[in-house]
């Protein structure tokens, strides 16, 4: 049965192909190095994670147990688990709803300069890919930290703390740096997406019984920019769910007692340092599947805006 729909769909694309020659043309080289880059590799993916294969020797099919060992065996993959959606849960609403709020109050700035200038200087942060080695220093475990010079100074402490080396200060402060850079690409398309709300409809608005700015803002702007919404979501939910790289940089890889250790950073070791690639392809089909899961459900969310 699933056979035979398949085939009544290869043969309707074929005849729409025929049919729209030109069109299909046209796209045919985003869909040859979607197929190369994308496709290809997810499905190679999923196949390898059925398979033992450290690149030396043949893949061999060994079934479910790169799964069954992630979640039964594997007491640090679960620890990852729990951090990434420590980090997603809260660095991703909390700095997607940011990065709207920032948006918009920038939005109400009338000097285009100041405009541009203000936006600069809330994207910079994601723009310079070593900005991060700045918590570095002030965080920095010795006397010369400016976190520990100014509560020595104060005298709420006698004694450096060693921020990165205890398991108690890692994760909040790697909060603080991720909700810091989390300006990113969303954060550029909200600003577009206000830019680009017709004016007539907040006067249209405001005639039909809009009376204040927050009303305006559920009512008009939200609507207006669905699109945007919908990319800034996309975009904060893959950033959220694939954060390792500052993480290694501030609390060093691996972190002490596991305490910054990712999803990402699990998928990292086994497919770069330890060459475990059917291992490391369970690993990043089910970050592949869960970020389908939670982008489908937010999206879901974001179409009810202004309903």
């Amino acid at each position: 049965m699933i056979i035979k729909y398949l085939c009544i769909q290869l043969k309707f694309l074929l005849k729409n192909m025929k049919r729209c020659r030109i069109a299909y043309l046209f796209i045919a080289p985003y869909c040859l190095l979607f197929l190369m880059f994308y496709l290809i590799p997810v499905i190679a993916s999923i196949c390898l994670s059925f398979t033992y294969f450290n690149v030396l020797e043949p893949a061999r099919f060994i079934g479910w147990k790169n799964y069954i060992d992630l979640f039964f065996a594997d007491e640090v993959f679960l620890k990852a688990v729990k951090n990434t959606f420590l980090f997603a849960i809260i660095t991703g609403p909390v700095g997607y709803f940011m990065a709207l709020f920032i948006a918009w109050m920038i939005n109400d700035i009338k000097k285009p300069v100041i405009r541009a200038f203000m936006t600069l200087v809330f994207y910079a942060p994601t723009i310079s890919g070593q900005a991060y080695i700045v918590w570095k220093y002030i965080f920095s475990s010795d006397t010369y930290g400016m976190a520990n010079g100014w509560l020595m100074k104060l005298g709420i402490v006698y004694e450096p703390i060693l921020w990165f080396e205890d398991e108690k200060y890692i994760m909040p402060i790697l909060i603080i740096v991720v909700l810091w850079m989390s300006m990113g690409t969303g954060f550029l398309s909200f600003i577009a997406g206000l830019q680009n709300v017709d004016r007539t409809l907040y006067e249209a608005g405001y005639m039909d019984g809009i009376q204040n700015r927050f009303q305006e803002l559920w009512y008009i702007t939200l609507p207006a920019m669905k699109e945007q919404l919908m990319f800034g979501a996309v975009m904060t939910i893959t950033s959220s769910f694939a954060i390792h790289d500052q993480l290694a940089a501030l609390a060093g890889f691996p972190s002490v007692n596991y305490a910054a250790h990712t999803v990402v950073s699990h998928l990292i070791d086994y497919g770069t340092i330890r060459f475990e690639m059917g291992y490391a392809s369970a690993i990043a089909t089910l970050l592949f599947m869960v970020m389908i899961i939670c982008n489908k459900f937010v999206q879901m969310l974001l179409r009810k805006v202004g309903r």
